[in-house]
C-alpha cells in the first residue's frame, strides 16, 4: 500500500536527515534539494532562502509530475512528524479516489496580502498536506503572481487555477496525528525544530 506513496520532504543544510531515516518515513522520502547531494531526489538547482521557498515548491510541483508510479503524496516539512497508522487510514480512503483531494489544515489568502492571482485561494498549512495524483496532474506549475508569497499559498494558487477551487476535496488534517515543532507523548519530548532554518 505504502508503495505508492511519495513523501516530497524540502530540505536545507540544517535538515537532520539521520532522524527522518530512521523513522518509517526513510523509505518514501523525495527530500527537494538545492542542489546535488547524498539521497537528493528532486533538485532545483538554486540556492533557497526563506523568501524564496515559493521557488522551491513551484520546482517540487513540476518534478513530481513524471512520478507516474506514484498515487499518493505528503509535503512534509523538515520540523514535523506524521503518524504512520493515520497515513494508512488516509490511503485506504482515498487511493483511486474520483476526483482531486487537497489534505491540510485550510486557510484562505488575504486580499490586501495578494493582489494578484493568488488572491482569496484555500492552501494548506505548510508542516503537512497529502494529495493525490488526480491533483498533481491538474496544478498550474506555470503560475504568475508578485512578490515572494508564502510558498503554501504559492501551492494553493496552483491548485486553485489549475484544478479549480470546485473540483477539488479539500479534507481537514487530524492535527492529533501530525506533530509540528516538538513531539511530546508519554517518555518522549522532542524538539523538531531545534536549530531554525533559513
Amino acid at each position: 500500500m505504502l508503495d505508492k506513496l511519495a513523501v516530497i520532504f524540502p530540505v536545507n543544510n540544517n535538515t537532520d536527515m539521520q532522524f527522518y531515516q530512521n523513522t518509517w518515513l526513510r523509505n518514501y522520502l523525495y527530500p527537494v534539494c538545492d542542489w546535488p547531494g547524498p539521497g537528493c531526489k528532486i533538485v532545483c538547482h538554486r540556492t533557497s532562502t526563506y523568501r524564496t521557498l515559493d521557488k522551491k515548491t513551484k520546482c517540487f510541483a513540476r518534478a513530481i509530475k513524471r512520478f507516474e508510479d506514484k498515487e499518493l503524496f505528503i509535503k512534509l516539512d523538515d520540523d514535523a512528524l506524521v503518524d504512520i497508522d493515520y497515513v494508512i487510514g488516509l490511503i485506504k480512503k482515498y487511493q483511486g479516489y474520483h476526483k482531486p483531494v487537497y489534505i491540510s489544515d485550510h486557510e484562505r489568502t488575504q486580499p490586501r496580502n495578494f493582489p494578484d492571482s493568488l488572491n482569496g485561494v484555500m492552501y494548506g498549512n505548510g508542516k503537512f498536506y497529502m494529495f493525490n495524483r488526480k491533483l498533481v496532474q491538474c496544478l498550474d506549475t506555470d503560475i504568475k503572481y508578485r512578490g515572494s508569497p508564502n510558498e503554501d499559498s504559492v501551492f494553493g494558487g496552483m491548485v486553485s487555477n489549475g484544478c479549480g477551487e470546485y473540483n477539488v476535496e479539500y479534507v481537514k488534517e487530524d492535527d492529533r496525528w501530525i506533530w509540528h515543532k516538538e513531539y511530546t507523548n508519554k517518555n518522549k519530548h522532542i524538539d523538531l525544530s531545534f536549530i531554525k532554518n533559513h
